[in-house]
């Protein structure tokens, strides 16, 4: 006779309040009965389970003190909201099956190369909430500095796109663009979308939150308009105006992105093989059939060198091709930041003042738009090359791409203005000089000290570019803060990092050139 042991008793579900990030977690009594009776540690990884088909996998934390009952479980947010139940409901604990994809990625860690089904599988339990923060960033690291080839980054674009929905426009040609960052300020995204929809170009636009930057095109957009739609929302803006501006991540596209993404902006990582992957399973999850991809390239900007430039393009090319993609790539200037804003609300006064055409608005963010709409518009219009820069001038010109953004923002549920920063510190050019040299890497990082992208209306306004002459006593850059602490951070790190703007003096470059 075979013995089946009895199902331990539950215990009652208790909301702790406590943030831990997207990390589930649970909390025990050391003297609770299934503690000790089921041997969980803290930090083992445990199934909850109630009513129904509800459970999770969540991560555990041993406590000490008389903060919960020896017959309570303790939720983090996190784990209350996945597991979706009311307080005292009953829940039972146990461990989970082991996780053996969790074997592909120490093998990927040793430096073996991985198959599409061990990708698929890896995938697939990250997605089912069947990893920790821990494994996310040992598969993170184990696949940065080059540890993916190309076939493998195209198993890997596979398998996220398999992970979530998918969009068919039933159009023959969908436009999308990614620029790979590292350069602060360049917000062409929604002034790229406007132009192209006011040509009357399909471009239901999809964009990140930021990963390692001070803004992302979401974080940026939401100060202006609701970017969180549902993918029926989205359908609907794009079927009423021929395109939107929303947050990737709201409509489950390619959510195995989003979850590597949060871990990866905690490590401040962001590894080609994965940003290829990243990017391109978002743009086949959303329907696109033909993309640009914008790189920056310059001393301090995410690609450094040309060379650089060439690899990563070259593994762009050879991912797209395999998975069906028409893809174009730009190269473009890196050397300095574009615009004048750093930070989600700063880049969207820019952007509105490129499509009001104000009389002040930066030059380069208008120039740079129409360079990436007028290829854009070349890759999919029988236009000669170079005529799509002159057309996307005259929609920003004519008032059109204005007209187009306003319908996008009203469909999205209406335009708001961004906030404003309640605290701000100027740094003043102590001599008279040329700009020489401006360090884009440490500038997003005061700017995110600031309190970017958190922090809507936090980040860094620049007054000054490249070769620009600056007298004594005027502004060259003014962090822009929500609260006076992160003011200080961001003014202190300023204070260390002098040569975050260089200058040369006037009269040594004129006798330069002399």
């Amino acid at each position: 006779m075979n013995f089946v042991p009895e199902r331990m008793a539950p215990l009652r579900a208790r909301r702790m309040g406590i943030d831990t990030h997207h990390e589930p977690t649970l909390y025990l009594r050391a003297e609770s009965p299934v503690c000790r009776s089921e041997g969980f540690e803290s930090l083992s990884r445990i199934l909850a389970s109630s009513h129904g088909d509800k459970c999770i996998i969540a991560s555990l934390n041993i406590i000490t003190s008389d903060l919960i009952a020896d017959d309570e479980v303790g939720f983090s947010e996190a784990a209350w909201k996945r597991l979706n139940i009311e307080p005292d409901a009953p829940v039972w604990l146990s461990h989970p099956r082991p996780v053996q994809s969790l074997s592909h990625v120490r093998a990927k860690v040793y430096g073996h190369r991985l198959s599409q089904d061990q990708f698929r599988e890896i995938i697939h339990d990250i997605v089912s909430g069947q990893y920790a923060e821990v494994h996310l960033a040992a598969f993170i690291t184990a696949c940065c500095d080059d540890q993916l080839d190309d076939e493998e980054i195209t198993s890997l674009t596979r398998a996220m796109v398999e992970s979530g929905s998918r969009i068919d426009w039933k159009l023959p040609v969908v436009l999308d663009k990614h620029c790979v960052g590292g350069l602060p300020g360049n917000r062409t995204t929604p002034i790229v979308i406007s132009i192209l929809t006011a040509c009357g170009v399909t471009i239901p636009k999809t964009s990140s939150r930021a990963i390692t930057s001070p803004a992302g095109t979401a974080d940026t957009m939401e100060t202006l308009t609701h970017v969180s739609l549902s993918l029926d929302e989205m359908r609907h803006v794009v079927n009423s105006v021929g395109g939107c501006l929303a947050w990737g991540g709201s409509v489950r596209l390619s959510p195995a992105d989003d979850l590597l993404i949060q871990v990866e902006r905690a490590l401040d990582i962001d590894s080609e093989g994965q940003l290829i992957a990243s990017v391109l399973s978002k743009k086949i999850a959303a329907g696109a059939t033909h993309v640009l991809i914008d790189i920056p390239v310059g001393p301090t900007a995410k690609v450094r060198s040309q060379e650089a430039a060439d690899k990563l393009a070259a593994s762009f090319r050879a991912v797209a091709t395999q998975l069906g993609l028409e893809i174009r790539i730009l190269f473009t200037d890196g050397s300095q930041p574009v615009g004048r804003g750093i930070g989600p609300a700063l880049e969207a006064r820019d952007i509105l003042a490129v499509l009001q055409n104000q009389a002040d608005s930066p030059d380069d963010l208008r120039d740079r738009a129409a360079v990436i709409a007028g290829a854009m518009l070349e890759m999919v219009q029988d236009i000669p090359a170079g005529e799509g820069v002159r057309i996307a001038l005259e929609q920003l010109k004519s008032g059109a791409a204005w007209n187009k953004f306003m319908a996008i923002c009203a469909a999205q549920g209406g335009m708001k203005s961004p906030p404003l920063a309640p605290y701000r510190y100027a740094l003043i050019a102590h001599q008279d000089g040329i700009v020489t040299n401006i360090d884009n890497r440490k500038l997003s990082k005061v700017a995110k000290l600031a309190g970017a992208p958190a922090d809507p209306a936090a980040g860094v306004e620049m007054h000054v570019h490249l070769g620009q002459a600056v007298e004594s006593g005027t502004p060259m850059l003014t962090i822009h803060a929500e609260s006076v602490g992160e003011l200080n951070y961001a003014v202190d790190y300023l204070s260390e990092h002098h040569d975050i703007i260089s200058l040369a003096h006037e009269r040594r470059e004129k006798e330069k050139h002399a």
